[in-house]
């Protein structure tokens, strides 16, 4: 039997490999995946173009209908790559409310959360 995943992949032009890449990662690598881009502010600070998102990050959306809306990072589900932003809820048809699920590639980070010392010794390290 043929591994389904393989840490030494290189990449590969054909898209259908690239979604079998991502499809089968391990859920360590697929946490990688989870980034964003920094707002301009954040991106002049830190001399970074994006970062992994995280639990009480402040983010703004900028593609599908909740477009221009803000909010904190409620969870992120890394089997299905999405986000949950607070505030940002559809109805379903019984009246219950329910988290939107959104892409990270929709989302910009306003905010960092600098609760985690890793990630401050991470943005201290690119500073320099």
């Amino acid at each position: 039997m043929k591994k389904k995943f393989s840490l030494s992949w290189e990449g590969s032009k054909q898209r259908r490999k690239q979604r079998k890449y991502l499809a089968n990662a391990p859920l360590h690598i697929q946490r990688r995946l989870i980034s964003s881009h920094l707002s301009k502010t954040l991106k002049e600070k830190y001399n970074r173009r994006s970062l992994g998102l995280k639990k009480g990050d402040v983010v703004k959306i900028i593609r599908g209908i909740f477009k221009g809306k803000t909010g904190k990072v409620e969870r992120i589900n890394l089997k299905e790559k999405k986000i949950y932003v607070t505030n940002i809820h559809i109805f379903k048809k019984d009246g219950t409310k329910t988290f939107y699920p959104i892409h990270p590639s929709n989302l910009i980070i306003q905010e960092l959360n600098l609760d985690d010392k890793k990630r401050q010794k991470v943005l201290d390290r690119k500073k320099k």
